[in-house]
């Protein structure tokens, strides 16, 4: 059995990956100015599909042909790409860039809830209870009380954003039966069963584009597809394999500062009172689900001058 472990080269890739992720936020904003939701989440999984399968060849690798695999991607397909994109790509036509990067970072907390109650080895310990409790503590301060007043677009656009969370959660509890298979061939199978499922509904719902959009849109969605994609699925399947997914949860940690700074850079987007509280909230309780704070916090004591141990 092979060691997890979180080493130097580990934590390049998470760095790497949160770059890749938070810059999706971006790159959806820039694309939705001319494309809608649908097709902007179509042409994300078909071109990360397509550079996916070159990948493949060029690494020796095919696809499995059986049709019990590829009901799985399908399965996996609806669960983590089309559904959670389609949502978050939706949501944010009502909310900020930075704003929906916060509220996916809940994806650890509903992960943790599903695995409970599906799982028999991923159990609910008092302090993850504690870190989900603080997490969820923050949404609903970004959210805030005019909630209760009434369903606006931007209440909506946030749900929306939570409610992939919640997808990404069952997604990564169904997608541990892949783990026989090679990483690349996992992501790409999941991409191209979900392209399968993209094409038709955007076509069938908001048509084939009229023209195409200019270059910079062109390059936010090639962005999206090939880095935000394809790259960050590669990376995010050799984490998970060498490190375990509860040390990939980091990348969750890193992925909304940076996606609020590339807001705020290109966007001109601002942080209100609430999202920033939020934020905090939901940082924290990563870190206490996580465990390293607080074992640092410990640390740090016992190291102080005069510290005795009861």
């Amino acid at each position: 059995m092979t060691q997890l472990r979180m080493g130097p080269a580990e934590w390049v890739l998470i760095g790497i990956l949160s770059v890749l992720w938070g810059g999706s936020f971006l790159f959806v904003e820039l694309a939705l100015a001319a494309l809608g939701p649908f097709t902007v989440v179509a042409v994300r999984v078909s071109l990360a599909a397509l550079t996916l399968l070159a990948w493949l060849r060029i690494a020796g690798l095919r696809l499995p042909r059986d049709p019990q695999t590829w009901r799985a991607f399908l399965v996996m397909g609806l669960l983590n790409n089309a559904l959670p994109f389609g949502l978050i790509t939706w949501g944010q036509g009502h909310i900020e860039a930075g704003l929906a990067a916060i509220l996916n970072a809940t994806t650890p907390f509903f992960t943790i809830l599903v695995a409970h109650a599906l799982t028999r080895d991923e159990r609910l310990s008092p302090r993850k209870g504690i870190g989900i409790a603080i997490g969820f503590a923050g949404v609903v301060a970004m959210i805030g009380p005019e909630a209760l007043g009434g369903l606006t677009g931007s209440t909506l656009g946030q749900l929306a954003v939570v409610g992939a969370a919640v997808s990404y959660a069952f997604a990564g509890v169904f997608g541990r039966r892949f783990s026989g298979l090679p990483s690349a061939v996992a992501a790409c199978g999941m991409l191209c069963a979900s392209s399968l499922i993209m094409l038709p509904l955007a076509l069938a719902v908001e048509g084939a584009p009229a023209a195409l959009p200019e270059p910079g849109i062109l390059v936010a969605l090639v962005a999206l597809a090939v880095l935000s994609t394809a790259a960050a699925y590669l990376i995010y399947f050799r984490v998970l394999a060498r490190a375990g997914a509860t040390n990939l949860l980091l990348v969750a940690l890193l992925i909304p500062p940076g996606a609020v700074l590339m807001g705020w850079a290109v966007l001109d987007e601002r942080l209100t009172a609430g999202a920033a509280l939020g934020m905090a909230a939901i940082l924290l309780g990563l870190a206490v689900v996580d465990g390293r704070l607080v074992k640092l916090c410990i640390a740090l004591r016992r190291a102080r001058p005069g510290f005795r141990t009861p």
